[in-house]
């Protein structure tokens, strides 16, 4: 499906489609914790959510810089990227490590929008950030796979047709590589649920998130659903998070795009003892201080973007432009709602909500911390601290 490679005209057309969808439409979804179900099937019919699949299987084959101006474009009109952006966060592990026949089999599916993957089921509730200590396990029997295990954190299942699966393969104690011994599947949840295989339990979280914990009870899954070679899953997991922390720096780059925009216009409307009180140094210098900050990590973004889709080494700018982003965002999130004073805490005002959303983007889906820790060890030579 063709899309724009001209970023500009790429931007403009976003943006033009999530006008559609104002303040009042995502201010509705959060309070009723509702899947925006109109908003992703506009996205999938636009082709914007096929924008890493190739064009030889239906896709817009565009890289992860125009995709990550997608998510941003998102985020800066007022909405939430979470309800569809993991498509294109796991996008590279079908792409890179399929078999053709698979790439073949679904691929052209979710280009079209016919099925959706919005799933990504790795994190447990003991492994946490550590995902080489993962349990959750698929065992060999007869021509395919036996599954059982609990995952937490297992995103919009109910909105999903497809699921990407890590689970251990081999035992630990078996392995003199931690990384070896996962391995990655594709399972089709629709067939999960008529087994009756899945136990699938809500999980409220503070801003509209569909997340879920989700049990695996002798869920039985093809010799076709596994991706790769065998063992190998984590790999491919980690060949994937580059491009997932450039596009989440994007959506919080949005954010904060957002928070300033809304501030600025509610400094210069809003008066107080006679005068705007954007004219206060008070109100307008963190405001200043805080865009800095943003259009700062938007150039570490792009930087890792480009280097991304030109096959060069993107690790550390990947990983800076995930946390530089989270941080700005976070600030200028802080300062809008100091700008607005008391009506921010309003929630006609959307600056509540935002506020909680973005909070998430320095814990998930790597806290800022491990983050830190990469650049320590990898690019500053530190001793390993984990």
């Amino acid at each position: 499906m063709p899309l724009p490679a001209d970023p500009e005209t790429l931007r403009a057309d976003v943006r033009a489609l999530c006008t559609r969808f104002p303040d009042a439409y995502w201010r509705e979804r959060d309070q009723l914790r509702e899947h925006p179900s109109a908003f992703v099937q506009a996205m999938t019919d636009a082709g914007y959510l096929a924008a890493l699949i190739p064009t030889a299987y239906g896709g817009a084959g565009l890289g992860v810089s125009e995709s990550s101006i997608i998510l941003e474009e998102i985020n800066r009109s007022g909405g939430h990227s979470a309800a569809c952006h993991a498509q294109m966060y796991v996008m590279r592990a079908l792409v890179r490590h399929a078999s053709e026949e698979q790439r073949q089999r679904w691929l052209p599916h979710l280009a079209d929008g016919s099925l959706r993957l919005q799933c990504f089921s790795i994190t447990e509730p003991e492994a946490g950030s550590d995902t080489t200590s993962i349990t959750t396990t698929a065992v060999r029997d007869g021509d395919g796979w036996v599954v059982n295990g609990f995952k937490n954190w297992t995103s919009r299942v109910e909105t999903s047709d497809l699921l990407l699966l890590l689970a251990r393969t081999t035992p630990r104690e078996d392995l003199t590589d931690r990384t070896r011994g996962l391995s990655l599947f594709l399972v089709d949840l629709r067939d999960a649920r008529a087994q009756g295989a899945l136990n699938i339990t809500p999980v409220r979280t503070m801003f509209n998130y569909e997340t879920f914990t989700l049990g695996y009870h002798d869920l039985r899954i093809p010799a076709d659903a596994l991706i790769g070679e065998e063992g190998m899953g984590f790999r491919y997991v980690i060949d994937g998070w580059n491009a997932e922390r450039i596009l989440l720096a994007a959506e919080a780059i949005g954010d904060g795009y957002w928070f300033i925009d809304r501030a600025v216009r509610y400094a210069s409307e809003r008066e107080v003892f006679g005068k705007a009180i954007g004219a206060n140094q008070g109100v307008q210098f963190p405001l200043a201080k805080a865009y800095a900050h943003i259009v700062a990590a938007d150039a570490v973004r792009w930087d890792a973007a480009r280097k991304f889709d030109a096959h060069a080494s993107c690790g550390a700018e990947a990983n800076m432009a995930k946390l530089l982003a989270s941080e700005a965002s976070w600030e200028a999130a802080n300062i809008c709602l100091d700008t607005h004073g008391g009506n921010g805490f309003v929630a006609d005002h959307d600056v509540e909500r935002k506020f909680r959303e973005t909070r998430l983007y320095q814990v998930a889906p790597i806290n800022n911390n491990l983050i830190l820790a990469y650049l320590g060890q990898h690019v500053l030579g530190l001793p390993r601290s984990y």
